[in-house]
């Protein structure tokens, strides 16, 4: 037996804060899938550098192009702001270690405030972009943006994409599984899951890759 969710809210689902379901579709808790953690990285119409951690993306391409498609980044942000006066952006991957650091840029994200400094990360500048990057970050990743689309035209989210002109990896990382994959690599957002059965919320967590097979 299969639980069915429709698009309708359901009723019985309780949000772990107030205001979860006015940001979040019900679809994402119910789904519960998980996606790599990284932080965006931008410049303010100040000068002053900006710090977004983000989630909800992928990464492919041809051979022709790479592209990071990034989902679900609200249109209220700096970040948001920034990548459409800038047409660039720098994306940072950073280890589990970070993950508090990250935090703090969300909690001091005025204006006004360097988020470098807020998050204590080490500013440096990209190389093929108007963007700063985070030396701590394992692979950073530089981008021009190639398209901006707003999936369900109400002002809300967007989906961004960029794409990547240039990467930087870390020696340590640059030799096959062990630094990128484990409590060194990289970061994954697990959405809370409902429960389906009773609606009860869950907590969101932070997952690492564990290989369990090569292919």
């Amino acid at each position: 037996m299969k639980i069915e969710i429709g698009k309708d809210f359901p009723q019985y689902f309780k949000p772990s804060y107030p205001e979860e379901f006015e940001l979040f579709s019900h679809f994402e808790t119910t789904a519960g899938i998980p996606t790599v953690l990284f932080a965006i990285t931008t410049w303010k119409e100040n000068g002053k550098p900006n710090v977004c951690f983000h989630s909800w993306s992928c990464f492919h391409g041809d051979k022709t192009a790479f592209f990071a498609v990034m989902g679900n980044l609200y249109q209220h942000t700096h970040t948001y702001t920034n990548i459409q006066r800038e047409n660039c952006f720098c994306i940072n991957f950073l280890p589990i270690s970070c993950y508090d650091q990250l935090i703090d840029t969300i909690n001091h994200n005025d204006l006004d405030t360097d988020e470098f400094a807020a998050g204590n990360f080490t500013l440096s500048n990209a190389k093929t972009v108007h963007a700063p990057v985070i030396q701590e970050a394992f692979i950073n990743m530089e981008c021009t943006l190639k398209e901006i689309q707003d999936l369900s035209d109400a002002g809300i989210t967007a989906m961004v994409i960029g794409q990547v002109q240039h990467i930087s990896v870390d020696e340590k990382y640059a030799q096959g599984y062990k630094q990128r994959y484990g409590k060194e690599g990289f970061m994954m957002l697990i959405p809370a899951p409902q429960d389906l059965v009773t609606g009860e919320p869950n907590q969101s967590a932070i997952a690492m890759v564990n290989i369990e097979k090569y292919d």
